[in-house]
């Protein structure tokens, strides 16, 4: 090769060289944004998982029974409860999120002692509002992917949680907060709803003592408990009528000691948060069956009405002073979807017997003309004649009934109103 040649030959390497620097550096740059071609991605929520000595430590279980999950549209705690995930970043606690199932609450922990904790070694003020923005939404994220889990069993005990929460925040120092996201729908327990009526106060009694009894009441001292979405379940689940919702909310009050002086330190809050709804995808593993509670759809509501109340002696014509009472179970059957009305009327045996069941249907049918009159539909009238028993009423000593207690509850109407 001459010297020519091989002049040539150097510039054509030198010439080269940058070409092949340049593919080095691409390839080398590929390989850093990984082998999918994309960049890899920070995570935000890093810092949260440094172990910090915070004063306040917050507790957020959620619900994973069928119904606030659903298959139709689930319960969207994460983005429906920003104001309180916003108030535990604010006193920058510790935080802990997990989901609970079956009858002994199975907490399933999403994540653990992740601190909120904005200003720690974070001394730039625009840093501070970022990371206090970032908190929020990473907490968001926790609370969906609990809403997301599979319950471990079926069925749901609502205070089994609460115990469990509150044991989990022992030994904590300062500010201890457990939130539940719930709809209050216990179907295990002591507290088991499937068949309650979800009527009266004395059944919401009845519960409190018979959880007193079994020792299954959580203990709550020191602990700031915060309850959402009572009475509102899934999509295609059964839902409760307004005063349903009203008795259920009164349930957890006086489950978890609302009502009552409480320590220093300790509260129970219903939060009035509305709970929006978000499809869910279906889960590869096939949930628990899990029991439904029905808001007690199939069981008449009754009203026993004293005949004195109603009629003068021997008489089918109501009384004026009776409007008002009936006009009260009037709305009620009216604002009762699809209800039926079913008015059976009873005397006491001081009457001639073949004039008993005269008697007993006149007066159902005057009581029937009265709510038809009042707008109520479907309402159909029986004459009973005799009553076949009575109740014992409330006021009455030692639940023992005086000759004249038998004769007024003999002569009553009782009024079911009945859900579709």
């Amino acid at each position: 090769m001459n010297s020519a040649d091989i002049a040539a030959a150097r510039a054509v390497r030198r010439r080269a060289t940058p070409t092949i620097a340049g593919a080095l550096g691409a390839a080398l740059m590929a390989g850093l944004l990984g082998a999918c071609g994309e960049a890899p991605r920070l995570d935000a929520c890093a810092w949260m998982k440094r172990p910090v000595d915070t004063a306040g430590r917050t507790v957020v279980l959620v619900d994973g029974s069928t119904s606030v999950s659903g298959s139709a549209g689930a319960r969207d705690y994460a983005h429906s409860i920003g104001a309180l995930l916003t108030s535990v970043v604010e006193r920058k606690d510790t935080v802990s999120v997990g989901s609970f199932s079956g009858d002994s609450a199975q907490i399933t922990w999403i994540a653990k002692d992740r601190s909120a904790d904005w200003v720690k070694d974070n001394h730039n003020e625009i840093n501070q509002k970022e990371r206090k923005q970032q908190a929020v939404s990473c907490l968001t994220d926790l609370v969906d992917k609990a809403g997301r889990a599979v319950p471990r069993s079926g069925g749901s005990n609502v205070l089994a949680a609460l115990t469990a929460g509150a044991s989990s925040l022992e030994g904590a120092a300062g500010r201890r907060s457990l939130v539940v996201l719930t709809d209050g729908l216990s179907t295990t327990g002591c507290a088991d709803l499937r068949a309650a009526a979800f009527r009266d106060k004395s059944e919401i009694k009845a519960i409190t003592r018979v959880c007193a009894a079994r020792d299954e009441t959580p203990s709550l001292t020191g602990v700031h408990l915060t309850l959402a979405g009572l009475g509102q379940p899934a999509t295609g689940q059964p839902a409760p009528t307004a005063a349903q919702r009203t008795w259920l909310s009164n349930l957890w009050r006086a489950l978890c000691g609302a009502g009552k002086k409480a320590a220093p330190g300790t509260s129970c809050t219903l939060a009035p948060t509305a709970i929006g709804t978000a499809e869910r995808s279906k889960p590869r593993k096939k949930p628990p069956q899990d029991p439904a509670v029905r808001y007690a759809q199939d069981r008449p509501e009754t009203y026993e009405l004293p005949g004195a109340a109603l009629f003068d002696t021997n008489s089918s014509t109501v009384r004026p002073q009776a409007m008002p009472l009936l006009n009260d179970v009037a709305v009620s059957a009216r604002t009762t979807p699809g209800s039926r009305v079913v008015v059976s009327g009873y005397v006491d045996p001081r009457g001639r017997p073949d004039n008993n069941h005269r008697l007993s249907q006149a007066r159902a049918d005057a009581v029937k003309d009265v709510l038809t009159g009042l707008g109520v539909q479907r309402v159909t009238a029986h004459g009973r004649g005799l009553p076949t028993g009575c109740a014992k009423p409330d006021h009455t000593a030692g639940g023992r009934m005086t000759a004249e207690d038998k004769l007024q509850c003999d002569r009553r109407v009782d009024i079911e109103i009945t859900r579709k």
